[in-house]
């Protein structure tokens, strides 16, 4: 039998056992779908949406050309991409997963990354954003403000590693290609390839700021899909006994690692989703607070399948390959697994008195920084659902135009 043949049959009764465990669980089914849901409604549309659609008009205007040429002296070097892979680099650790994918995607388009460029490029901006690691994990799931220094520490400069290994990706690949033309560097040339990128563009602003909106809530809307799809089937491989049978596997591999075997469940269920598997390590107080840090660690920087999924689905749109990003991932989960047992000591113990109090540290790690977090958080959750109402109402507006324009 051939090989494609067996692929069609084992896909074709995955879907078939996926669909018969939708309807002897619909009420499960069902409670994870509404738990995917306010996810994307009331904290995912509202914190990317603004993020995809700056990008897009930066691109547009011709900013990120801009900064390309700037920061081309820095990027090349150390990590064998363009200078736009600093302003990837930049969205992708201020909007979080998987805005870096998305611009990266979008530039791949555009013709300023090669596609190896563009597999280096996306293998190392895919981040949470510092707002997620400090106001939902640090404060909302462990009550310790404390330990999003240590988390975001460990994830961030864990990429950069991941950034230095990636840049010997595809050397073979680019040998083999023709040589690319010198890239133009210095202020001047940046400034003047600003103004021919936007005049190259030639969409009137208005227009321009429609096609964001637009371009912007349909990636979400796909993204939203994902997140309902993976919140459901995450509980109904709980129900069916496969999480278990997978837990047995991951019991070994944390006696491997010297952790224990009661962080098993938050680990599978981080594997499909990193923000219910963050949740439950948090609440395993059967094990200590660092082996809980260090799983919620690695779970932050694997994404879990749902935001994999989702890259894959954006990068479908090009011929960047997949592969590359998730050996990325591998490797980001073991280093931000490391780098916070490397940190926590000087990072976590040394900083805390007896009474909990903070000691001599620096200023974004105070109370008043702490809160500022919180309050964040908590404000994005709050008038998140709001946000998501208007912008799809103004998408739908936007999309009707546009066919009535077309009809016409």
């Amino acid at each position: 039998m051939q090989l494609s043949m067996i692929k069609t049959l084992t896909l074709a009764l995955m879907s078939i056992l996926l669909a018969a465990s939708l309807m002897i669980f619909p009420q499960e089914a069902l409670e994870g779908s509404i738990r995917g849901l306010q996810i994307w409604w009331d904290v995912v549309f509202p914190s990317l949406l603004p993020f995809f659609i700056v990008s897009e008009l930066l691109i547009g205007f011709g900013v990120v050309t801009f900064i390309g040429v700037l920061l081309e002296p820095l990027m090349r070097p150390l990590f064998r991409v363009p200078g736009v892979g600093g302003f990837v680099w930049a969205m992708g650790l201020a909007s979080g997963n998987p805005a870096g994918a998305k611009i990266t995607a979008r530039l791949r388009q555009e013709k300023k990354l090669s596609r190896i460029e563009a597999e280096r490029l996306v293998c190392f901006t895919s981040s949470a954003n510092p707002l997620f690691i400090f106001g939902a994990i640090a404060v909302g799931f462990f009550h310790n403000a404390a330990l999003g220094i240590v988390l975001a520490l460990a994830h961030y400069l864990g990429n950069i590693f991941v950034g230095l290994i990636m840049r010997f990706h595809g050397r073979e690949e680019e040998a083999a290609s023709p040589p690319q033309k010198p890239k133009v560097s210095g202020l001047m040339n940046a400034f003047k390839m600003l103004h021919e990128e936007r005049i190259k563009d030639g969409r009137p602003i208005g227009k321009l700021l429609g096609d964001a909106v637009q371009s912007s809530v349909k990636t979400l809307l796909m993204i939203g899909g994902f997140i309902i799809l993976f919140s459901v089937l995450n509980k109904i491989l709980s129900l069916v006994g496969v999480a278990a049978l997978i837990g047995s596997f991951f019991s070994v591999v944390l006696t491997f690692f010297h952790l224990p075997s009661d962080l098993n469940s938050s680990i599978i269920s981080g594997l499909f989703e990193m923000t219910l598997g963050a949740q439950m390590a948090s609440e395993t107080t059967s094990v200590g607070l660092l082996e809980q840090v260090i799983v919620s660690s690695f779970i932050l920087a694997f994404s879990g399948f749902s935001i994999q999924a989702q890259v894959a689905s954006i990068l479908a749109e090009t011929d960047i390959r997949f592969k590359p990003f998730f050996i990325s991932r591998l490797i980001h989960g073991f280093f931000a697994a490391f780098l916070v047992f490397l940190f926590w000591h000087p990072f976590y113990i040394n900083q805390k008195t007896t009474g909990d109090q903070w000691q001599a540290i620096p200023v974004f790690l105070r109370e008043q920084s702490s809160s500022w977090f919180y309050s964040t958080w908590k404000m994005v959750t709050e008038y998140g659902p709001l946000f998501t109402l208007i912008m799809l109402i103004l998408f739908i507006l936007l999309t009707a135009k546009k066919a009535l324009s077309n009809a016409d």
